[in-house]
């Protein structure tokens, strides 16, 4: 019998399992917490037996569950974003400018290929763009499917280059910004490094995709998703001819305008202006609240824009695009739900500080060097278990930060290390909903993702320890 890659779900659940089992072997233990609710480093003590709360099969039911609670933003932001993508879709603007981005590009598609990741690089290193990268999936894909690529190579561009500008975070709240405020140290500080990680990195993922992309166009079979193309195609760009689109109306480039103005707006609404000393524009602070309000009200403004002269679509159709949209996205925002389930299961079994503590006890004695390599493999093992960046900084940071000092390495490197090594699981991690979902948007297997990506993430990681050490010198 054939061995078939369990679904997401198979495996987030066996990933939930795994970590309830943990939680009745690893010692249960807690950090002294300051005002902000950070862990004051020193302060771990293991709690006594009598409240210890190892996790039994009631709390792993329910931890996809609680999971689903604690996400329930993230998951209404993607069904909001679903329905606007089936307005939008309707419409047949996406298509119409398929159309001309492809005859644009006909015959250099390697610069459409560098222009779009170093745009979704910018966004991931300065606002963490992530689950914000998931609207694009149906925009992005059926361009280069169109154009004679795959869909591997279309999540490529996308995953991977806001990823690796993840990775490479200069001033992104969410990652530098977050642990930067609890290791006490200024946001651009050592922004000369992760800058060098950033373009580095990005390079080594342009060439990677560039070069998969133009094998796959001189020969179709060499697709990791060959045996899925013709699927693909009919999913992607419709029953019709993948040549064959609708025109490029006035009507159509308007709704165009207003698509491509939604992710201004919500690019504006996340971005900290105030970190980048522009204090004349002030700072919304949006998050998925006002950015979901903010797709339900597009998808309506586009809706009345489509429908004007147009007797055909009325307000019975669009409530049916709508739901009809958010529907196919339905499977993302329960995958959203259950990925949080595992870190539900990790703090209500106390084991989150016990792990942080076996990374305080092992790293603090080290040299310089060792020291910023341990602390880099570190923290690929613990972002697995805590994909958000942010929460990952929070609990952690407090704890690694200081013992920078005693290895003498600056608290800015150990950011670096720290973010570094979130990116780069965080392009692979099944705990992740941005990449579970983004490859169940881009219909690319998760086996099929691995096989893909795994020499780049080698080439990534040395890159990044060889970046780590000579940052340790500078």
């Amino acid at each position: 019998m054939k061995f078939k890659m369990p679904s997401a779900y198979s495996i987030l659940i066996a990933i939930i399992i795994v970590v309830a089992i943990l939680t009745w072997v690893v010692p249960a233990g807690q950090y002294e917490e300051n005002e902000e609710g950070a862990p004051i480093p020193g302060t771990y003590e293991e709690l006594p037996e009598e409240e210890t709360t190892p996790q039994g099969i009631s709390d792993v039911m329910t931890a996809p569950i609680k999971g689903f609670y604690d996400a329930v933003d993230i998951a209404l932001f993607v069904l909001a974003v679903g329905g606007f993508l089936g307005i939008v879709m309707k419409t047949g603007a996406i298509d119409a400018g398929i159309a001309k981005v492809v005859e644009i590009f006909k015959g250099k598609e390697s610069w459409m290929i560098i222009i779009l990741m170093a745009l979704f690089a910018i966004g991931g290193s300065t606002y963490g763009m992530a689950e914000e990268s998931i609207a694009f999936y149906p925009l992005i894909v059926p361009i280069f499917i169109a154009a004679g690529y795959d869909a591997v190579t279309g999540v490529s561009v996308i995953l991977l280059g806001a990823g690796l500008g993840v990775l490479g975070s200069t001033v992104n709240p969410f990652a530098t910004g977050v642990a930067s405020g609890f290791a006490d140290v200024p946001l651009g500080g050592g922004i000369g490094m992760r800058l060098l990680i950033l373009f580095a990195g990005e390079i080594i993922g342009i060439i990677y995709t560039i070069r998969y992309a133009k094998k796959v166009k001189e020969d179709p079979s060499k697709s990791l998703v060959a045996d899925m193309k013709e699927e693909n195609e009919k999913h992607f760009l419709g029953d019709e001819d993948k040549d064959s689109f609708p025109e490029l109306t006035g009507k159509r480039i308007l709704i165009l305008a207003l698509f491509a103005l939604t992710f201004v707006v919500m690019i504006y609404g996340v971005l900290p202006l105030e970190d980048f000393n522009i204090e004349a524009i002030p700072t919304l602070w949006w998050w998925f609240e006002e950015l979901t309000a903010l797709f339900l009200v597009a998808a309506i403004v586009i809706g009345i824009v489509y429908a004007v002269g147009n007797d055909e679509f009325g307000e019975e159709e669009f409530v049916g695009c709508f739901v009809n949209g958010a529907r196919d996205l339905l499977g993302v925002a329960l995958i959203v739900g259950v990925s949080r389930g595992i870190t539900v299961v990790m703090n209500a079994g106390n084991i989150t500080a016990t792990v942080l503590h076996a990374g305080e006890t092992t790293l603090a004695e080290a040299g310089s060097i060792p020291f910023i390599i341990l602390t880099y493999l570190f923290y690929i093992p613990l972002s697995f278990l805590i994909p958000s960046t942010s929460g990952l900084a929070t609990v952690s940071m407090p704890i690694m930060a200081p013992l920078g000092d005693f290895a003498n390495v600056a608290r800015t490197l150990v950011i670096t290390a720290y973010q570094s090594a979130s990116g780069i699981v965080n392009l692979v991690t099944p705990t992740s909903a941005v990449v579970m979902g983004g490859l169940a948007i881009g219909r690319v297997p998760y086996s099929k993702w691995l096989k893909y990506v795994w020499k780049l993430l080698a080439m990534v990681f040395i890159m990044t320890i060889l970046a780590l050490m000579l940052g340790v010198f500078i």
